[in-house]
């Protein structure tokens, strides 16, 4: 995790690697005689505008700078006038050129574009406009979470060496450019102003919980089953003061959690339920978070085609999620309960796993008919939302990657929303806008529902083809107990990015709505659920 620090120093005398800036679009722009500079630099690049003799934006434009957003210009610093060898200047796009202050979100994702093409370097200086908390606190999340690898798994030859190395070292400076930026220095920001001061230091762990989930996404099945999963949540709760217990496959047949067991029948790694929680004596608010926790998912029985199996490590992205909030909610000190439920099973093809046809009685006492083993977040979350929900929590909001149909439905990078209460779902989308995640209320139409009759249990586990993603909102529903407010975030889109690394996004597990389930605490800790 890189280290973060607030400057009071200026941009041209801070001793770094590079200086970081940045530049818009130009709205005003124009044509003919009347033209304007087409790039535009944002607040904080005075001083190293300066250096350039009042010419960097001159300079950038000849380059092919243009201020869109995530673009990134590397320049040499003059010969004078800059303590950094390196410029790089990072747009902020089209919208950041029209209004000040800047939006954050743009600050956030310009940030760690930056951060993540400065790979390698030990220090960079971050002039971005910090003019106030809610700027400072965007720019070093951005900064943070883009500045992020994985290399558990970097091989090592017996000599201690790493394998390939040189195909990870940049060839002109020698870096490392597999290791994140080491230390961010925010420039601009005020070391002695409290309201920047608590920016940064919740940046800080906002950073790196979702580092936590990202490195939990990113590992192999073969290095994260359920037993292992459970015992890193064991080890935070001893780090941080929560409280830990665990069902193994004996008290969950015990306690008749028939949808975990029946998922994880299949598998020789045992299946787990998880809760781990953080109170605080004053809290007013309580919320029960509830995660999608399969270490790997094969489809069971109905297999995946080929193709789809290569990134199923990534389908416990919803109990990362979960864990990785409550963690934040007792490093943060909140004023809430907040519990979260990981909900571990691995999905594998068998001679003991569930078939097609086969009938569970879930925890609930309902039955549920699988018609298909591929459909298996649910079963599992059925059973954890009704344990969750003995709790008497004031909400219940679940996390998982469940759906393809949602995927189909909103994309790649924006998770959707469902409740069984307005007032709670719209709560969850504005937290997820004030935490920089796209994500979109979605209906849950009560006609579909009757897909999903069963000629012989209670229900079935899949139900008409089209509007996937809403069915299964509608099946989870079933297990809510009544009168309690409710949420599904399927995450299935952004959960992991198997394209390239954009903004502050890496390649791999990304740590979807961590920062929207955090945003989501502390409005519970303000006692601001919002619900109907």
């Amino acid at each position: 995790m890189s280290a973060l620090t607030l400057s009071s120093s200026s941009a041209a005398t801070l001793r770094a690697d590079a200086v970081v800036v940045g530049i818009a679009k130009n709205a005003s722009s124009g044509k003919g005689r009347a033209a304007k500079a087409a790039v535009v630099l944002a607040p904080g690049a005075e001083a190293v505008d300066k250096a350039y003799g009042g010419k960097l934006a001159a300079t950038l434009e000849t380059l092919g700078a243009n201020g869109g957003e995530g673009e990134v210009t590397k320049l040499p610093a003059p010969a004078s006038g800059l303590k950094a060898p390196l410029v790089v200047a990072v747009g902020l796009g089209d919208a950041a050129g029209k209004q000040e202050p800047y939006d954050t979100e743009a600050l956030r994702r310009a940030a760690g574009a930056a951060a993540r093409a400065l790979s390698g370097s030990k220090k960079a200086a971050f002039a971005l406009p910090a003019e106030s908390a809610e700027a400072v606190a965007a720019i070093a999340e951005g900064a943070l979470l883009g500045a992020y690898s994985f290399t558990a798994y970097r091989g090592k030859e017996k000599n201690g060496a790493e394998k390939n190395s040189k195909n990870s070292k940049n060839g002109t400076d020698g870096k490392d450019t597999s290791a994140p930026l080491a230390e961010v220095a925010l420039v601009g920001a005020k070391p002695r102003d409290k309201a920047h001061k608590a920016a940064v230091e919740r940046a800080q762990v906002l950073a790196e919980e979702v580092h936590r989930a990202r490195d939990l996404i990113n590992t192999p099945a073969n290095g994260l089953d359920p037993k292992t999963f459970a015992a890193e949540a064991r080890a935070a709760a001893k780090e941080f003061g929560l409280t830990f217990e665990v069902l193994d496959e004996k008290a969950l047949a015990k306690g008749g959690y028939g949808g975990i067991l029946g998922v994880g029948n299949g598998s020789a790694q045992p299946p787990r339920l998880v809760r781990i929680g953080w109170s605080h004596p004053k809290a007013k608010q309580s919320l029960a978070l509830i995660g999608k926790g399969i270490t790997y998912d094969s489809g069971g029985i109905s297999l995946k085609p080929a193709g789809h199996n290569e990134t199923m490590k990534c389908d416990m992205s919803g109990a990362a999620a979960v864990f990785s909030a409550v963690v934040a909610a007792a490093r943060l000190g909140l004023r809430a309960n907040v519990t979260g439920w990981l909900a571990l099973a691995e999905n594998m093809p068998s001679g003991s796993a569930t078939r097609p046809g086969d009938v569970l009685t879930m925890y609930s006492g309902k039955t549920v008919e699988v018609l298909n083993t591929d459909a298996e977040g649910r079963l599992v979350l059925a059973d954890a939302l009704t344990r969750a929900g003995e709790e008497q929590p004031d909400a219940l909001v679940d996390v998982a990657t469940l759906t393809g149909a949602m995927v189909l439905a909103l994309g790649n990078r924006t998770f959707g929303i469902m409740a069984n209460d307005d007032a709670f779902r719209s709560a969850l989308h504005e937290a997820a806008e004030e935490a920089g995640e796209a994500a979109w209320p979605m209906p849950l139409p009560g006609h579909l529902r009757k897909s999903m009759d069963s000629p012989v249990a209670d229900i079935a586990n899949i139900g008409e083809r089209m509007g996937g993603g809403l069915l299964a909102g509608l099946f989870l529903k079933e297990f809510v107990p009544e009168g309690t407010p409710w949420a599904h975030l399927d995450i299935a889109g952004p959960a992991f990015n198997d394209s390239g690394p954009f903004g502050y996004t890496p390649k791999g597990g990304t740590g979807s709505a961590v920062r929207t389930l955090i945003r989501l605490a502390e409005r519970t800790a303000e006692g601001d659920l919002q619900l109907s």
